[in-house]
């Protein structure tokens, strides 16, 4: 499950979340409730994703964990400030 999950991640960070929160329990074990994983599905896929991946339940998240957490959140950033500058850009040239 674990080789399919990463393969979904190169497609896409939603489709990922998804289907890791249908098939395992990764996100209800990382997770109370499920309205922050609703949130990081809609607004910040790649660190909800990563978060839910390095989550342990007895220790919860090391600081290697903590940086991975970061780069998944950096990743959606980037994300979201390259869909501004590309709908800018269409903007201008239509």
């Amino acid at each position: 499950m674990g080789c399919l999950i990463v393969l979904l991640m190169a497609f896409s960070a939603r489709v990922a979340l998804v289907f890791t929160w249908i098939f395992t329990d990764l996100i209800s074990r990382a997770f109370d409730g499920w309205i922050i994983p609703l949130a990081g599905l809609v607004f910040l896929p790649w660190t909800a994703l990563l978060y839910a991946l390095v989550y342990s339940p007895l220790k919860g998240v090391s600081l290697l964990g903590w940086v991975i957490v970061a780069i998944g959140f950096l990743t959606d950033v980037a994300t979201l400030g390259d869909g501004g500058r590309r709908a800018k850009a269409r903007q201008q040239s239509g």
